[in-house]
Formats: structure tokens, sequence, C-alpha cells
């Protein structure tokens, strides 16, 4: 690979430019320039923004056919298809007021749709949205979205949950390459930092045929923060402060761009002190301190477009295990705690022929995990190696179909050097080869593909048989085909139609496979089991949206069946005092959708009333509820925009109400749930200071203090509720 990436880059001096360009004015309907209007190629990912006259320029375009789109909140999207074989082209735009929402292009599916013409109904959020909600987290902004939920120890530790799938089920995307960070541990978090993240997707299902195994239940994928605009320079600091923790966030960071030549780099720091429950008391070593680092290197020209970008991650995190009982507010963490380091590289390559391109994908994680118990000495220490590659061809389009074939792998290696084994020293070697096509007609797509994967696990065997920490040798393989087909029409002007089948798999993971000892963090003696089966299931989804541009309407629903669902249950016995857990296997449905409303009045083009309701039931088939099925959830607000005075511009106010529900259908060894409500309020707009320009928000969650413990806290068994009130202050400068 090494030698690979070193010929890349040498590549870039012997390709040559072409001069093809492509410029234009966007209007209004009343003949006005309008400034800030987003311009984008995505098929080979190019973006500027109008400036002040309406004006925008492509410089250095490949030969082909491609979309080009023109987004703006509150306009509706309008799409052109352009040949830029032509040295020079000029096309105008006439934007027309519509939705108040910017449609925006999906990167996460195939072929780079807008929301719009996609088959797949994608989830897309901006990390300035979820921001503006005050969370503390990166995953405590994603649970904000209908679906989507997370299983949390206290504030530090979260992991996303996609319609009652979690864990190993969920595929996480950063940076174009898959992340992987010993996901199949309870106490392990994302491991991502918001700063430097654009927006994230959300699919919703298996996705197997795009990314393979481990995307049964769903996938996240993070897009990065965008270059700036051609031969500009762009900085920008933000300062977030948290009243419940005394936390605070500082994120720095600055980009520069020229026609070819782009860089960004961006360093982040975020410190925490125990959470406050509404009693007042602090949850003791919830507390965590986390740095980030974050740059990137683009090169464009008329051939070959490539971006290398790394990421370094460092999170020294408590574990609380003890309840309530030191309190403080000290951000040192105590005994037991983790230390975290991650680092992500990544380089996306896309070479342009006359009428098609290759995308070429590669990336290196490492995730290097420490957990001490009571002293500086690693009881347990995991270092994760993963190399990954995704290669995309997109053929040339045929009319007006689109094909694309592909290849996937990874090879992965764990290696353990602490003084217990939670799981052996193993390599996984993945493979997949996939092909997929869509077909687009008048307000009409259909999608289809296949995909065949195969996953090899090897473990070296450890320890002293009949003992605790003895690892037996495994060399395991597990093969899947998969396919997948999609349908997207427009019922009447307004109202879409999206219908999906698809099936997606699993390989047992190593915990699952080869586990023989104490879970720490579960207070159990778990053993595994090496023959253990693939998961697979079969997943119908059904989408239905109406919009105008003063209401939206959208239901979703879903069917997922999945087989060989794999789960922990105890068998009775005790070894060292511990209940004894084994895995087991048994076919399970999960089933239940999304459905919302967005009102925006007329003339009161001020107002915003939204509402969504969300429901998930997990079964297994002997009739026994699934573990960790978040309970049904209702979200309502009424957001205000306006205009308070000439130096508080693009100003909101939201006021939120957000009403779980019972859950009585618990799993075999969790709890029923009580309901509860929360109220949540916000505030923020656009400050003008002379020539100062910055954004503020400040929000008020759990406003009324309420004591409440959700279904999915791993601090729930212990009684202790989850945070209290919550007061955040955030400003981002633009410099």
């Amino acid at each position: 690979m090494r030698y690979f990436l070193i010929a890349l880059f040498l590549g870039i001096s012997m390709i040559s430019s072409a001069q093809n360009k492509i410029k234009g004015t966007i209007k209004e309907v009343q003949n006005k320039p309008m400034a800030g209007v987003t311009i984008s190629i995505p098929e080979i990912h190019k973006e500027t923004i109008s400036d002040e006259n309406g004006n925008y320029i492509f410089n250095n375009l490949p030969n082909g056919k491609f979309k080009i789109a023109f987004t703006y909140i509150g306009f509706a999207a309008q799409t052109k298809e352009i040949n830029s074989n032509l040295k020079e082209q000029k096309i105008d735009i006439l934007m027309e007021e519509s939705l108040h929402q910017m449609e925006e292009v999906i990167v996460s599916t195939a072929f780079n749709k807008l929301q719009s013409q996609n088959v797949m109904k994608v989830e897309h959020q901006s990390m300035k949205t979820l921001l503006q909600k005050g969370t503390s987290t990166l995953i405590e902004g994603l649970a904000t979205i209908p679906g989507i939920s997370q299983v949390s120890t206290g504030t530090s530790i979260g992991k996303p949950v996609i319609r009652g799938l979690s864990g190993s089920r969920v595929l996480v995307y950063s940076q174009g390459v898959r992340l992987e960070n010993q996901q199949f541990g309870e106490e392990h978090g994302l491991g991502l930092n918001d700063a430097g993240i654009e927006s994230v997707e959300v699919i919703k299902g298996p996705a197997s045929l795009l990314y393979g195994s481990d995307a049964i239940g769903g996938v996240l994928y993070f897009n990065p923060e965008k270059f700036a605009s051609p031969n500009t320079v762009d900085g920008s600091f933000s300062q977030k402060l948290f009243y419940n923790t005394n936390g605070s966030s500082t994120s720095l960071g600055v980009k520069k761009s020229s026609d070819n030549f782009k860089f960004i780099a961006r360093g982040s720091y975020n410190t925490h002190a125990d959470y406050k429950i509404p009693n007042g008391n602090r949850v003791t070593n919830t507390r965590y301190n986390e740095s980030d680092i974050k740059t990137a290197f683009g090169y464009s020209n008329s051939k070959f477009t490539s971006t290398l970008r790394y990421n370094y991650n460092k999170l020294d995190i408590g574990i609380p295990e003890n309840g309530i009982i030191e309190q403080t507010s000290t951000k040192k963490t105590n005994y037991p705690k983790q230390a975290v380091f991650a680092n992500i590289v990544s380089i996306n390559n896309t070479f342009f022929f006359n009428n098609s391109k290759l995308d070429a994908d590669l990336g290196y994680i490492s995730n290097n995990r420490s957990e001490f118990v009571d002293s500086d000495v690693a009881n347990l220490h995991m270092k994760l190696k993963t190399y990954n590659y995704n290669v995309k061809y997109y053929l040339p389009k045929f009319g007006k179909l689109e094909s694309i074939i592909g290849t996937q792998g990874m090879l992965q290696t764990n290696t353990n050097l602490g003084l217990e084994y939670l799981i052996p020293d193993a390599t996984t070697n993945d493979f997949g080869v996939f092909g997929t096509a869509n077909y687009e007609w008048k307000k009409n797509v259909i999608q289809a593909g296949i995909r065949f994967d195969n996953r090899n696990v090897t473990a070296t065997q450890h320890g002293i048989i009949g003992e605790e920490g003895y690892f037996q040798s495994v060399d395991k393989k597990f093969q899947s085909f998969n396919s997948s087909l999609g349908f997207k029409t427009n019922l009447k002007k307004d109202i879409i139609l999206r219908l999906n089948f698809a099936s997606g798999f699993r390989a047992p993971n190593l915990a699952e496979l080869t586990s023989n000892g104490v879970h720490e963090g579960s207070n159990r003696y778990e053993i595994g089991n090496v023959n253990l089966y693939k998961e697979q299931n079969f997943q119908t989804d059904l989408n239905l949206e109406y919009r105008n541009p003063h209401f939206e309407l959208f239901v979703n629903g879903f069917y997922n069946h999945i087989n060989n669902y794999i789960f922990i249950a105890p068998n009775g016995t005790q070894i060292n005092g511990f209940d004894t857990y084994t895995y087991a296997q048994e076919n399970a449905s999960l089933y239940g959708g999304e459905a919302g409303i967005h009102f925006h009045p007329h003339p009161l083009d001020w107002l915003h009333i939204t509402s969504s309701f969300e429901s998930v039931i997990g079964k297994k088939q002997s009739g026994d509820n699934l573990p960790l099925i978040p309970a049904n959830k209702w979200n309502n607000s009424i957001k205000t925009e306006f205009k308070l005075t000439k130096y508080l511009k693009e100003s909101y106010a939201v006021l939120n109400v957000e009403h779980t529900l019972n859950q009585n259908n618990p799993g075999p060894f969790e709890t029923k749930s009580n309901d509860y409500s929360l109220i949540n309020l916000g505030f923020g707009g656009k400050v003008t200071l002379g020539k100062m320009l910055f954004d503020v928000n400040l929000n008020a969650n759990n406003l009324l203090n309420k004591t409440y413990i959700s279904h999915l806290s791993r601090l729930k068994n212990d009684g202790i509720p989850n945070i209290g009130r919550n007061l955040v202050l955030g400003i981002n400068f633009v410099i």
C-alpha cells in the first residue's frame, strides 16, 4: 500500500490540465442576483458558491457528461446536465422560491444524487443543525434524528442505535473509509469529535450491497468539512460552555484553496467534569477529556483529484462503577478509566476518463485502547490496526442507465499487550465484489445490485485450557451473497414514493466467537461460541413523502427479519462468583417506523411547527423481546425566525418538547422503563459588530430539571438518572 500511495502522488505531476470551464449567473425571479447559492458537480467532487453578483465559475473540468446542482435554502433545487467537453459554457439559472429546506447531494449512496432523485431514503443532517440543539457530544446530537437512539454510559460514552440495532450491526464511515474501533464493547464509544465534520448521512436499513459485513442495521456516514472556495482563505474559532458538567469545547481551524491545491487544519479540545443529576449530586467518574486534530490536503485538475486526510483523537474517559460517591467538579479522571488513541489516515482518489471514472479510496485506522482498574498499569490493552480499500468504476452511461462495479476489502489485526485478554490476538480478512445499476425515466427511478463477500477470521491459541483467559485457535470463513432492489416514483407533483428490498449479513465478532472471562463493564463471566453462524437479514422499507412550499409529511415503515440473530444469555451457572453468560442464536424480527410533519404556514413565513413519532418493536422467534430496543418517542418543536436588530440577523428561537413513552416490552434481562417528558429551549443568530461576524446559540436542555432514566442507559440498573438541566452557550467566529 505504501508504494501505491507514493506512485499516486508522483503521478500527479505527470497529468496535464485541460481548460474546460463553466460559468454563469444566478438570479431570483425578480432578476435580483443571488449570493451564497451552492453550486456542485458531485460526480467530480467540485463545489463553489455564487458571489455577491450571483456569479460562479468552475475551471479545469474533466471531459464527460455530468449533472450540476444549484441549491439554496428557501428555493427549489435545480439540476442541469452539462457536457464539459466544450472548452467554455455559460449556464445562467433563475431560482424559484419553494421549500424552506435546502436539498443536499447524498454521498453515502452509490450514485451521489439529490435526495429527491434518490431511490433510498437517507436522513441528512448538517452538523450546524445538530449543534444548535446544544447537545454535549456527537452521538447525543445524532439521537435527535428520528429512528436514531443511543446506548449511553453517562455523558462520555455513547453508541448509536438505528431502529433497534447497535454495536457491530451499525457501520460507521469517516473520511470516506470504514471506522473500526472495537465497537463490539459496551463501553467503547463512537470515538469521533464533531469538530471538522460537515454533516452526517444515516442509512436506516441493511447497506451490505455498498459496505459489506456489519452494515446489517444501517450506516452512519460522516462527511468531513469542505475545503475553502477556490482562491480564498478561511479561518474559524468556536467555543462552547456547558453549565451542568462545567465543561468546555474549543476548536480552531484554517483552510486555504487555490484552483488546484487545497488545505485544512483544525485542532479541538473538550473537557467535562462529572455530570449533575436533578437532585444536585454528581455521578462519580463520568468526567472525560478529549483532544482532536484533523488535517487535509487536496489536489485536483481535469484528469485527477486526490484528497489526503488525517485525524488524531485522544480520549481520557472515566468509567462510572461505584454510583454516586465522591462529589467533586474536577475533570481529572479517576480509576477505573480508559485511554484511547485513534488515528485515521485516508486517501480518496478519482481518475476521470472521457465517459467514465474510477474512485479509489484507501484507509488506515489504528485504535490503541487501554483500560486501567486501579493503577497506571493497563489491565486491558488492545491494539487494532485496520487497512481497507474501496474501488468503484463508474461505467460509461448507456442512455439513462448508470452502472457501477467495484471491490472492497479489509485487513485487520488485533494485538493484546495488557495483563488481561478480552479477545485473542486475531486477524480478519474481508473481500467483496459488487455491481449496481440505476435507471431513471421521467420522475421514476429503479436501482438494483448484487454482491458477494468473504470474511476469514483467524485467532491464535492463548492461555491454559480450563482457566479464565484461555482462547482456542480459530479459523472461520463466512460467505454471503446479497442483493437490493429499489424503486422511486412521483405519484403526483408533490408526492414521492420509495420502496426498497435489501438483504444484508453480519459475521460474528471476536467477542461472540471467543470470549472466556469476566467482562468488567457488565459484571458477568462471558463465554463465546465458536460455532456461531453468520446473521442474515432481509428488510423491506417503504417511504412516502408529501411536500409543498408550506407543508411536509413523511411516513417511513420497515420490516426486518434476521436469521441467526446473536444474543447473550445466562446459562444458570457461576464461575468465580460471577453469573455465566453464553452466546446463542435465534431468528428474530424488528418492525416499526417513523412519521412526521413540518408546517410552514403562509404568510407566517417565520414560523415552523414540526412533529415526529418513532417506534420499533423487536421479537425473537420464541416470543421474547429483543434487548436494547428504544422506547417509542414523540418529538415536537415550534421554531420562529426573526431579525431583532441590524446587529443580530438570521435569528431563531425554538421550543422543543420530547416525550418518551413507557418501555413495557423489555428484553429478558432488562427492566421496564417509565415515560418522561423533556422541555428544551434554544435561541441563536448571527451577530454583526463592525467587521466582526459570529454565530451565537444558547440552549437550555431539560429545562425543568426532570429526573428520568433512559431505557438504553447502562447506569439504569443502578438507578442512576440521566443528566439534569444543562445550559449550553456556543459561539463560532469566522476569521
